[in-house]
């Protein structure tokens, strides 16, 4: 199993605490067949009608669909839609105790009124202003930051997550020793200070910067902006079809966009701060938080309307997303020795091993753990089916060099993949320059093809120990009985 995929399964142990602005979001479906006689507007026959958490809300529902486990903390109208969203929050999370209810406020709802898959009309109801139950929300998050691994501060901007309130969080989380996510709002990230990470899509970054964020290099310069001047340790950047950026003060990392098909961004960003929370709320390292959280929005664009991702979901498109890493990861040998080159200018270790490899087996695994184990990049050299052929005899290979190129390829420890035509890969290792080279136990340094040359210029020579019993050709063998 992958380390990421480890991640999507440790999921289902995390707990994360949301606080933030909760929002009925209601759908009003129905059919359009003529235009009303009063004005020049269609009329919509309606159908049926639905009700989802919305805002801050849909960002618990996307925890929990995780299979992580959420405490929910906002402020509702004493209204109709406040009793709603009380029996939503109650429903999705299990307790809708953290919702709490403040006389003369009005309930957000975002009412959509929907003919086919075109919407029509958004109708909003909603108080824009600062809540007045500060000390209620401060005494119910605190309860909540007892069992819980990470805090999200969900910033719609209507008034729920005021300048002191934000602060009187941040500083409490951080006491406890949990990190703080916020999905910030507005052009004033400083109200932000003392956050472990906030995730602005790139238009905020923009308005909050003043600084242009189009190339890989301007977002970095605008995150680390930020990180000067706001006070925070970390900004995850979601840019759309560019994918996300995690900028830190050590480092960026770039991940490009994961959807095939976009239909919809409305609540990618709610998706993103939810599984980039609950992976860090069980020991995940920001970078493969991020990957997992950059895989979920490439899912939930591509569905219609606020969505959620569930974990099976996510493990499906790892798997598919590691199966094309793995096609991509079989080269010619020119485009091997560009990579080569690009990876050792970065200060990294270029490893070499080959082999037929026709049916893996856990000698061959073995061999290429330790070969990888030997180096930061590890370059597998295939035999061609032709090659096989006049090394082993006419009934081999098995499998053909597509099928073992591909089975290959799909190993973690194995980085890129070459097909070679000759019997020895002595041309590929002329060419690759490798500074290490691997081969098992059962050769000498003086019999490995290659090592006089590797040595030559100051690489290193490895044999790797030997599983007893393992061999393709015994293998075969005991089939053929």
């Amino acid at each position: 199993m992958s380390d990421l995929a480890r991640h999507i399964d440790s999921l289902s142990r995390a707990s994360v605490l949301c606080v933030g602005d909760v929002m009925l979001d209601r759908f009003v479906y129905g059919s359009v067949d003529r235009v009303s006689p009063e004005a020049p507007i269609p009329v919509l026959r309606i159908e049926r009608e639905t009700a989802m958490l919305g805002g801050a809300g849909n960002v618990a529902a996307n925890v929990m669909a995780l299979g992580a486990g959420c405490r929910f903390v906002s402020v509702v109208g004493e209204d109709a839609a406040g009793l709603e969203l009380v029996r939503l929050v109650a429903r999705e999370t299990g307790d809708g105790g953290g919702l709490i209810a403040e006389p003369g406020r009005q309930t957000t709802v975002k009412t959509r009124f929907i003919a086919g898959r075109q919407q029509l009309l958004r109708a909003d109801a909603e108080t824009i202003a600062a809540v007045e139950s500060e000390d209620e929300v401060m005494v119910a998050a605190r309860t909540g930051m007892l069992s819980v691994g990470a805090v999200i501060l969900s910033d719609y901007g209507k008034g729920v997550l005021t300048d002191g309130l934000v602060m009187q969080l941040i500083q409490a989380a951080r006491e406890a020793g949990l990190p703080v996510v916020v999905d910030p709002k507005g052009d004033d990230f400083g109200r932000y200070r003392g956050a472990s990470v906030i995730t602005p899509n790139r238009k905020e970054l923009v308005q909050a910067t003043g600084m242009p964020a189009d190339s890989d290099a301007e977002v970095e310069a605008a995150c680390r902006f930020l990180l000067d001047t706001c006070g925070i340790d970390a900004v995850v950047a979601t840019r759309s079809e560019r994918g996300m950026s995690v900028v830190t003060r050590d480092g960026a990392t770039h991940l490009p966009a994961n959807a095939r098909e976009v239909f919809d961004v409305s609540g990618a960003g709610d998706t993103v701060v939810a599984t980039l929370t609950s992976a860090l709320s069980v020991g995940v390292d920001l970078t493969d938080a991020a990957r997992l959280a950059n895989l979920a929005a490439g899912i939930v664009v591509g569905k219609v309307g606020t969505a959620v991702v569930r974990a099976p979901e996510l493990l499906s498109a790892l798997h598919e997303q590691e199966w094309r890493s793995g096609e991509e990861k079989v080269d010619t040998l020119e485009q091997a020795v560009e990579r080569a080159e690009r990876w050792r200018a970065r200060g990294k270790r270029v490893g070499f091993t080959n082999g037929c490899f026709d049916l893996l087996h856990p000698g061959h695994i073995s061999l290429l753990n330790q070969a990888k184990a030997a180096c930061d990049v590890l370059v597998v050299g295939l035999n061609s089916d032709a090659s096989v052929k006049r090394l082993k005899g006419e009934t081999r290979p098995v499998q053909t060099e597509t099928a073992r190129a591909t089975v290959l390829a799909s190993l973690a420890c194995v980085d890129l993949v070459v097909i070679f035509g000759e019997d020895t890969p002595e041309e590929l290792i002329r060419a690759l320059r490798p500074d290490v080279l691997v081969k098992g136990a059962d050769y000498t340094v003086a019999t490995v093809v290659g090592a006089g040359f590797v040595q030559s210029y100051g690489g290193k020579v490895v044999l790797a120990d030997l599983v007893d019993g393992q061999s393709t050709t015994n293998t075969i063998k005991r089939m053929q009985r």
